[in-house]
């Protein structure tokens, strides 16, 4: 009787242990700000039976390849710009397979620094600039060079302008373009550096102070929850897409990056 006993309450207790574990998701995120705000509502999602890894990953291709290929159950660090590029690009018209957005986050407005000048007026005819090679973020730095009046593009709004698509280049600046995540590594190299904000931030650059031409709050590029039509509307990705635009994570990021990331909610 009393083995019985105890075979029950062990049992009783590995099903509660269980219960108390929640679901588990996986999520892919760039360490800042991304990383930072995952980890900030933690405890929040805990509470609601959502146990939350966060993966951290220092490139923009591995975080959808692992989602689509379900190693990941979603990802936190690009916009709908970037995401659709990545769609057509590595699943052409296979739609089925396209990665989806799930929630709006965060804008971080996209800015260009340099090591050597104080102003875009003082940079020299044939300067060196240093682009993201990744389409949109490409296209994001050369619209914004345009806005600044730089350079003119053949098509004022295309988003995945490279070079190539430059129509003026009237002080005939030369373009070096990088992995996003290699642009703070010469900054010293480079005459101009366009660096998306997250890797701005790691690199200890203050984007509100040390950018010479930077996006303003209207950017249409929000940084986007991201995961796979067969789970977007899982219990858990929306309990994670809940607290990703909740009161709390929109007063870390105010308080945390003074203006270099602004809340989208």
């Amino acid at each position: 009787m009393k083995k019985v006993l105890l075979f029950t309450a062990l049992a009783a207790a590995l099903t509660a242990s269980f219960a108390n574990a929640g679901e588990k998701l996986v999520v892919a995120a760039t360490p800042v700000p991304h990383a930072e705000i995952l980890e900030l509502i933690k405890p929040t999602l805990a509470k609601e039976g959502v146990d939350l890894e966060i993966k951290v990953f220092t490139d923009y291709v591995q975080p959808n390849v692992q989602v689509g290929e379900k190693r990941l159950d979603a990802n936190y660090f690009q916009t709908k710009p970037y995401l659709d590029s990545f769609n057509q690009g590595k699943y052409k018209d296979d739609k089925a397979k396209y990665l989806v957005t799930v929630q709006g986050v965060h804008v971080e407005p996209f800015g260009g620094y340099s090591s050597k000048y104080k102003t875009l007026a003082e940079l020299p005819d044939g300067a060196t600039i240093a682009i993201p090679n990744e389409g949109s973020n490409s296209g994001r730095a050369l619209i914004l060079l345009q806005k600044a009046g730089l350079i003119e593009l053949k098509d004022p709004k295309n988003a995945l302008a490279t070079p190539k698509d430059i129509a003026k280049n009237p002080h005939n600046f030369k373009f070096k373009e990088l992995e996003s995540a290699l642009l703070p590594r010469v900054l010293k190299e480079v005459d101009l550096d366009m660096i998306n904000t997250n890797y701005a931030l790691e690199a200890k650059l203050n984007p509100t102070k040390d950018a010479l031409v930077i996006e303003g709050a209207d950017s249409p590029y929000v940084n986007f929850l991201v995961a796979r039509e067969d789970n977007k509307n899982s219990d858990a990705i929306q309990k994670l897409a809940k607290a990703l635009t909740s009161p709390e994570v929109k007063a870390f990021i105010e308080k945390k990056y003074s203006g270099a990331v602004l809340p989208a909610f």
